[in-house]
Parts: C-alpha cells; sequence; structure tokens
C-alpha cells in the first residue's frame, strides 16, 4: 500500500507541475490589453484535449501503481528470482530521454513557428520511439535465448507484464504522433498542430517518467528507496 501511495503523490505531483503551466491561476479581468485578447486568453487556457488526456494519464498512473504494488508483494514471497537486467535496457532508456527531447524541442519550434524544426522534432521523436520498441522486444529475445522464459519464474512474469504494458503505451503513443506528424507535412493550421505536438510531448513526457520508475523497480533501486523511506518514517 505505501508503494501505491508513494507512486500516486509523484503522478499528482506531475499533474500539478502541469496543471500549474496551464494558467489555471490566471486572472484576465487584472489583466491590461484589449478585451479580444481576454476572450482569446479564455478560450485557450485549457483545451479540452489536455484535460481528457490529463485525466487519461492519471489513470495509467493508477494502472502502473497497482503493478507496481503486486510487485512488491509478490517479490517477498520465498520462490521469486529475481532475473538480472539486460544491459540493452540501459541503452533503450537513452533512447527513448532522445525521443522525449525531440519532441520538446519541436512544441518549443511550434510556438516559435519554426516548422522545419517541428518536423526534423517529430521525425526525430518517431524514430527513436520506434528504436525503444526494437530495443524492448531485443531485450526479450536476450532474456528468453538465456532461460527467462514467461512462466519460469514470477519475477519473470512482471518484467514482461510491466514492460509489455508500457510498450503497448508507447505502441499507442506513435499512432497519435504519427497523425501530428502527418498534420505537419499535410499543412494543418498552426494552433491545430502546435496543440498536437504539446499532447503528444506530455504523453512522452509521462511515458519517460513511467520508464523510469519501471527500470528503477526492475534494477532493485525501489527497493532500496522505500526501505529508506520506511526507516525515516519509523
Amino acid at each position: 500500500m505505501s508503494v501505491i501511495l508513494v507512486f500516486l503523490l509523484v503522478v499528482v505531483g506531475f499533474v500539478g507541475w502541469w496543471l500549474s503551466h496551464q494558467r489555471l491561476m490566471s486572472k484576465p479581468w487584472l489583466e491590461q490589453g484589449m478585451a479580444g485578447d481576454f476572450v482569446a486568453l479564455d478560450r485557450s487556457a485549457l483545451p479540452t484535449a489536455k484535460i481528457g488526456l490529463g485525466v487519461f494519464l492519471a489513470v495509467v498512473g493508477c494502472l502502473f501503481a497497482l503493478f507496481t504494488s503486486a510487485y512488491f508483494m509478490r517479490m517477498a514471497l520465498s520462490d521469486w528470482q529475481a532475473l538480472p537486467l539486460p544491459r540493452l535496457l540501459w541503452l533503450n532508456t537513452g533512447v527513448l530521454v532522445l525521443s522525449s527531447v525531440a519532441l520538446q524541442c519541436a512544441s518549443v519550434a511550434a510556438r516559435r513557428g519554426q516548422l522545419e524544426t517541428v518536423k526534423l522534432g517529430l521525425v526525430t521523436a518517431g524514430i527513436t520511439a520506434l528504436a525503444f520498441l526494437v530495443g524492448q522486444l531485443v531485450a526479450w529475445r536476450e532474456l528468453s535465448t538465456e532461460g527467462y522464459l514467461l512462466s519460469s519464474n514470477p519475477a519473470n512474469s512482471f518484467f514482461y507484464l510491466i514492460t509489455g504494458m508500457h510498450g503497448l503505451h508507447i505502441l499507442g503513443g506513435l499512432v497519435g504522433l504519427g497523425r501530428t506528424t502527418a498534420g505537419a507535412w499535410n499543412g494543418a493550421r498552426p494552433e491545430r498542430l502546435r496543440l498536437g505536438i504539446e499532447l503528444c510531448a506530455m504523453y512522452w513526457h509521462f511515458l519517460l517518467f513511467v520508464w523510469l520508475a519501471i527500470f528503477a523497480l526492475l534494477a532493485g533501486w525501489a527497493a532500496t528507496f522505500i526501505d529508506i523511506c520506511r526507516q525515516l518514517l519509523t
């Protein structure tokens, strides 16, 4: 239960940080300018798509929190045999970080109207995300070749389940990223393109955070962190 609370607190902190950047606390009646500017500001302060994505990410965060809690409870039993962490996961992590950075650069370029940089950022993000998925499949193949099969041990099952679920979310994100990239090449309206890129960047940053948490969990660092927190609280 403590694992779920810690994970949810981090998710809430992430969502709170995002909401703080959406001008929810702005007071347009105290700002100076034309009345038309106030109307435009009110309409663009927090698009419905961002609210929907925020709710979806909160649900996804709860799902992975439940997986993490089940992982900790199951590893306490005597038949648990942790599998070695493939070195390729380090490279995959770096690739996913690069994908998230590329989308952030595309989001900044969209605000500045730099279409060529936007295209470059979107393509880079897509290629690196695909490379991450391929790297995950290669890591799976390495483990299965070494005898760490899905049904061999509960630790193996959790590894394939959690990393596979994360990979499915990346794959789903590639669908939205593909549509946004197509819009950039087909001359989509700047406002619509910018919103699409911001949504993709938000989704990618969240999945990067989730992957870093998964990586720490599989490497055993999360258990050490939880033990330290328990010692501090007792």
